[in-house]
Parts: C-alpha cells; sequence; structure tokens
C-alpha cells in the first residue's frame, strides 16, 4: 500500500518550531507500506514559521498567520492539489492530528474572534485527501486501532 504521510511524523524537522514528531510505534504500524512523505507548510512558508488557524468566516475555511493575520489558505491548497496529482496512487492519508493542514478529523476549528467551534474539523490538505476519496486518518488513530 502505498501512503502519504506528514513528513514531521517520519522525523523531518519542519514544524513550525522547527522540531519533529518522530514515532518509532507508528512507524512500526506501517511497515510494508511505501511512505511519501508530505508537508504543505513547510513547502509553502518554510520552517520556522508563524503559526496558523482554520478560521471559519461567512461559510467558508480559511488557514489564517496568527502573527499577520493573513490568508495562508490558497498556497496549501495548491500544493495538496499538486501532490495528488502527481501522485495519483495514494491509498492512504495520514495527517498529524490537530494540524490545520494535515489534521483529519482533529484540527480546530474558529470562528473570527478565536471561539472554537469544533475541535473534528479536517485540514486543508487533509480535506482535498477526502475529496478524492483518499482514505485518510490521523497518526493518532493508525495508533490505536491500525489502519
Amino acid at each position: 500500500m502505498k501512503a502519504a504521510i506528514s513528513a514531521c511524523l517520519l522525523g523531518n524537522r519542519c514544524r513550525y518550531d522547527g522540531t519533529d514528531n518522530y514515532d518509532p510505534k507508528l512507524l512500526g504500524k506501517l511497515e510494508g507500506c511505501e511512505l511519501v512523505a508530505f508537508c504543505p507548510e513547510d513547502f509553502c512558508y518554510g520552517t520556522p514559521r508563524p503559526t496558523m488557524d482554520l478560521i471559519e468566516k461567512n461559510g467558508q475555511v480559511k488557514a489564517i498567520s496568527n502573527l499577520t493575520g493573513a490568508d495562508l489558505s490558497k498556497p496549501i491548497i495548491e500544493y495538496a492539489k499538486a501532490f495528488f496529482e502527481t501522485h495519483k496512487d495514494i491509498e492512504l492519508f495520514i495527517g498529524k492530528d490537530r494540524s490545520p493542514s494535515c489534521g483529519v478529523c482533529s484540527a480546530r476549528l474558529y470562528d473570527p474572534q478565536k471561539n472554537l467551534i469544533s475541535s473534528k474539523t479536517s485540514g486543508l490538505m487533509a480535506k482535498e485527501a477526502k475529496k478524492r476519496g483518499i482514505k485518510a486518518v490521523d497518526a493518532e488513530e493508525v495508533l490505536e486501532k491500525g489502519y
């Protein structure tokens, strides 16, 4: 099985603060899978970078910089589309839970005043994977239940 996986889970130091989320237990559960790393935020904005949150306004969900208030969504969505067009044989998407880009069903969604609306939203890249019919799971779910 070919799986797309958040690069930070493989040990790439691409989190917003320059750290990783390396998890050998997770990788053990994925033994036998062909893993393809991705990180839209690092690709689009580099590392380290300011954090971002998913904000819903007028029925649209956007990734908004916590530093500048700028809408960071478009490059992330373009990266996601290009990634899946390049890797058409991806069967499984494994996202870093709670990420505004990669979280599958654990990203936090806020209103414009930063009131929490939901903690079960899909990040922008995870949403694109699901839209394409790719099985998508958060890393925590793989650890708990497998894939």
